[in-house]
């Protein structure tokens, strides 16, 4: 499982022009599900997520998280994460999940994420478009197995 996160000031998702999750101050994470992944690997991904320290304490060092910093999470599908990108001009999706567990898989890891922090949402498998203000800018690519 893979979680492209980034620090922002302010992010949404939106669906047919119809706003459907937004945070300001977090963390957008970019949420790409493989076949071998399970349930161990979203509880895994999302404590490494809640711990990873890329918020600036009081000297301006990356020292707090995002619960330190009363942030929220604004977590998105993104199947093209997953893609094989190393032969070719076309990217490959052999590794990526089916759309059953990748539902499956990214309804459990937004359900667990929202009994810890305030976590909004996009919606799987949908047409999106995701705006932010990357703050730093800083991002991260999370991989747990």
């Amino acid at each position: 499982m893979k979680g492209l996160i980034q620090r922002v000031s302010h992010a949404s998702v939106s669906v047919n022009d119809v706003t459907i999750g937004q945070i300001d101050t977090g963390l957008l994470i970019l949420l790409g599900i493989e076949k071998s992944d399970t349930k161990a690997s979203a509880e895994k991904l999302l404590n490494k997520i809640l711990a990873y320290r890329v918020f600036a304490d009081d000297d301006g060092k990356m020292n707090l998280n995002v619960q330190q910093v009363g942030g929220s999470l604004l977590v998105v599908s993104q199947f093209t994460l997953v893609a094989d990108t190393r032969k070719g001009t076309r990217p490959g999706f052999s590794k990526g999940a089916t759309p059953e567990q990748g539902k499956m898989l990214y309804e459990y890891f937004t359900s667990i994420a929202q009994e810890r922090i305030s976590t909004e949402t996009g919606e799987f498998g949908a047409d999106m478009q995701v705006s932010l203000l990357n703050d730093g800018p800083v991002t991260f690519m999370l991989e747990v197995e």
